[in-house]
């Protein structure tokens, strides 16, 4: 029995940073350099490391457009429908977790002293993150 995506993102998570955890989940899928992942993904943690965009949904943008079938397809019809699956995410996330943005779900801006200080206090990268990563990863699982 295999794992599920979602269980190796979590899995990855416990090293890596969220964007890192869900990109290297899907790698193996498209014959992807894993450190050539790693290295990609690195700077989108902790919402770019400025609590913005949360790392598990930029690092899901980056599976959503690796999923793309590509053969015979223009840029410009790999751009419409990257932006029409990265809006579906979108739409999809929020429904479950009421935002996109790291400062908003973890409820403290990690990218100041005082918020990355209380979110290792408060524990979140532990409580909160990995749920996040699994959700991200489990939201493209089902549904593209």
């Amino acid at each position: 029995m295999h794992m599920k995506k979602s269980q190796i993102a979590i899995e990855n998570f416990k090293t890596l940073n969220c964007a890192q955890s869900v990109l290297l989940s899907y790698s193996g899928d498209f014959n992807m350099d894993e450190m050539a992942a790693l290295k990609i993904a690195s700077g989108f943690g902790g919402g770019m490391t400025m609590g913005k965009t949360c790392g598990a949904v930029t690092g899901a943008y980056m599976v959503l457009g690796l999923k793309i079938m590509s053969e015979g397809k223009t840029i410009p019809e790999i751009k419409a429908e990257s932006k029409v699956n990265v809006r579906k995410f979108n739409e999809l996330f929020i429904a479950k977790h009421g935002s996109l943005k790291c400062k908003k779900l973890l409820g403290v801006d990690i990218s100041t002293p005082e918020g990355a200080a209380e979110a290792n206090e408060k524990n979140l990268f532990d409580s909160v993150c990995p749920e996040l990563v699994a959700s991200a990863t489990n939201i493209i699982e089902v549904n593209f």
